[in-house]
């Protein structure tokens, strides 16, 4: 750091004052009036050529001062906010470059290579000031840019999964309707075909119906296939009663061959009619027969009357259907099947 030397110590007045004056209560003549001793006089040279002191001029001094100190605040506040800012490294400053007070004093000439004027140093302050508003400046539009961008990014991720979750919905739906459409078809292929079905067994039944007939008419069912009872030998009943009055006409249900004809114990009077398929039907209980071996019979022709003969307790047409040698179906399902319904 700069300074200026100490200047010579100047005659102190107290001291000549405490041994001559105050010592013989009087004044010389010969000394003073004293001066008080001031540090700026010319008398005192600039140290190293680089500074020099000029006369001070009414209050110079002090307001200067103030300057010189706002100034280096300014200086320094702004190489802080710069190094914050910029990123740069803070600028060091030192005392031996600020100018001096009689530079700033001063209005003549200032030598090449003296101290920097404080019009410059302000200059370099707001240069300074400028710079660095113009990097927050920078700064601040970085962030905002950097925020609006996150903000775009997140907007349009959000979009993104809307977009595919919309999208995902109307392949769920689309799948939905499809699979609810294709349910619907085949249900409604199925009843289609179920009644395509039934239209082709009814009209199978028909042409059955046709060819096929009840054994008997006028009469009531009094007993159907498997009941049981001790009635029967074998516990349960064998066939399907139709109890009608004696002598009502018995018909053969179908066309076919008489292939027995005649008295069988608990049957009394029974007629079979072989079937062109080999099924056989058994009339029992017959008060007549009307038909003999061998004899070829069509539909509906009469082969017998209703009677009460054998083991009975009433008149009536017991009715047996045998199928390939079997012990007996039933002979109510047997007749459905063929389109009759007794």
């Amino acid at each position: 750091m700069a300074s200026n030397r100490p200047a010579p110590a100047a005659p102190s007045a107290l001291t000549q004052r405490d041994t001559e004056t105050f010592g013989y209560g009087g004044h010389r003549t010969d000394e003073g009036p004293f001066q008080e001793w001031n540090p700026s006089a010319e008398s005192i040279r600039p140290v190293r050529g680089r500074h020099r002191v000029t006369k001070q001029r009414g209050g110079g001094l002090a307001r200067s001062s103030t300057v010189l100190g706002v100034g280096v605040i300014a200086a320094v506040g702004a190489g802080g906010m710069a190094s914050a800012q910029t990123g740069k490294p803070p600028v060091s400053i030192s005392v031996s470059d600020l100018p001096s007070v009689g530079s700033l004093i001063s209005d003549d000439d200032t030598p090449e290579g003296s101290a920097t004027p404080l019009s410059d140093l302000a200059a370099a302050s707001a240069e300074t000031e400028k710079g660095s508003s113009g990097a927050g400046e920078a700064l601040r539009a970085r962030i905002i840019a950097q925020a609006e961008y996150q903000q775009e990014q997140i907007e349009t991720k959000a979009a993104e999964e809307a977009a595919a979750a919309a999208e995902k919905a109307a392949e769920e739906a689309a799948a939905k309707a499809e699979a609810e459409a294709k349910a619907k078809a085949a249900e409604a292929k199925r009843k289609a075909e179920e009644e395509a079905r039934k239209k082709a067994e009814a009209e199978r039944l028909a042409a059955l119906a046709k060819q096929y007939t009840l054994p008997t008419s006028s009469y009531t069912i009094t007993s159907s296939f498997g009941q049981a009872g001790a009635y029967w030998s074998s516990g349960y009943h064998t066939g399907l009663d139709f109890a009608a009055p004696t002598g009502t006409p018995i018909k053969a249900v179908h066309s076919g061959t008489i292939t027995e004809a005649g008295w069988n114990g608990s049957y009394g009077y029974k007629t079979v009619l072989t079937l062109d398929d080999g099924t056989e039907i058994w009339y029992a209980h017959q008060s007549s027969i009307g038909v003999s071996v061998g004899q070829k019979v069509s539909t509906g022709d009469v082969i017998g009357r209703v009677g009460a003969t054998g083991n009975v307790t009433g008149a009536h047409l017991h009715l047996e259907v045998h199928t390939d040698g079997s012990g007996g179906i039933d002979p109510m399902a047997w007749l459905r099947g063929k389109g009759l319904n007794p």
